[in-house]
């Protein structure tokens, strides 16, 4: 029985036919047989037919919409839907199946995402949607469980935290599930997509007192405190440490004195030997000061 309604105008058929149904426009395909006119007399009514569409389900709406899609992004591949109970299962088969699923999975994980996005249009309840090529999920899976533990001793051995690399939330959920059970760490997720991680946390975390480590480096005491200079190297310090008695018998400086009255004037001073007498000044010779010389002898004055 064809499905054909009638109406003044094509919208009013197209109501009718609908409401006869009991479905929405977008459940059918409407064919328009007659716009209908108006006449002197009378008119002619409008008249459509209308063809029920094939309802799918979630998973073959995302089939076909990768269908579409592959071509698009310069890939070829046969897409088949595996099951469609608890989650959404499609699997993808090409030739090369490294073009689908890309360094560390980008692509698929891509494709996953759109497939997931189309499969739940109008539900209430989320519904997982796995897209998978070349059984790349179980093995991927199986790399992350072993990484995981492997990680997990590591934070235990050395007492820190350890990160891992920046994941998916499905990657991460594996994660999560590979150390749920291990008594030694807890795990977490930490920083804002798309560079979220998981970070392992051992439980015999170590803590560090960084007042009490200084000691360590800067003066060299077992008690933990920071190192003094000591001009005589008698408590601890970088000098006491290295030698103090190396820089207690060094010789002192000479001391230094201001020119004795009658040497010119001079922006130096005179050193004093060790039998306190000054050399003095003789002119053409050592003055026994250094400097830079500022005024003129009596000899000069008499040459100008």
């Amino acid at each position: 029985m064809e499905n054909i309604f009638t109406g003044k105008t094509v919208e009013e058929a197209v109501k009718t036919g609908l409401e006869t149904l009991g479905l929405q426009e977008e459940d059918v395909e409407v064919e328009v047989l007659d716009e209908g006119k108006k006449r002197l007399i009378g008119s002619k009514p409008a008249q459509v037919k209308l063809t029920v569409r094939e309802k799918r389900t979630d998973g073959e709406r995302a089939v076909a919409f990768l269908e579409g899609l592959l071509p698009l992004i310069g890939t070829e591949a046969a897409v088949e839907l595996k099951a469609e109970d608890e989650k959404i299962v499609i699997e993808l088969t090409a030739a090369s199946a490294k073009n689908i699923i890309g360094r560390r999975g980008e692509i698929i994980d891509a494709i996953q995402i759109l497939a997931g996005a189309v499969a739940n249009t109008g539900r209430k309840e989320y519904k997982r949607v796995v897209v998978d090529c070349e059984n790349y999920r179980e093995d991927r899976e199986e790399t992350l469980k072993r990484v995981a533990n492997k990680l997990a001793a590591k934070a235990v051995r050395l007492g820190k935290r350890v990160r891992l690399e920046p994941m998916n939330p499905y990657e991460r959920r594996i994660i999560h599930a590979a150390l749920v059970d291990n008594p030694d760490v807890t795990t977490k997720s930490e920083g804002k997509e798309p560079q979220r991680f998981v970070v392992i946390i051992p439980k015999n975390l170590k803590t560090y007192d960084r007042k009490g480590d200084r000691g360590d480096f800067r003066g060299g005491r077992k008690d933990g405190g920071r190192g003094r200079f000591n001009r005589d190297g008698r408590d601890g310090g970088y000098r006491g440490n290295r030698g103090g008695d190396k820089f207690r018998d060094r010789k002192p400086y000479p001391k230094r004195e201001l020119p004795a009255d009658g040497t010119p004037e001079s922006s130096g001073t005179s050193f004093k030997g060790d039998s306190g007498a000054s050399s003095g000044y003789r002119k053409g010779s050592f003055s026994g000061f250094f400097g830079t010389y500022l005024g003129k002898d009596e000899d000069d004055k008499q040459d100008e």
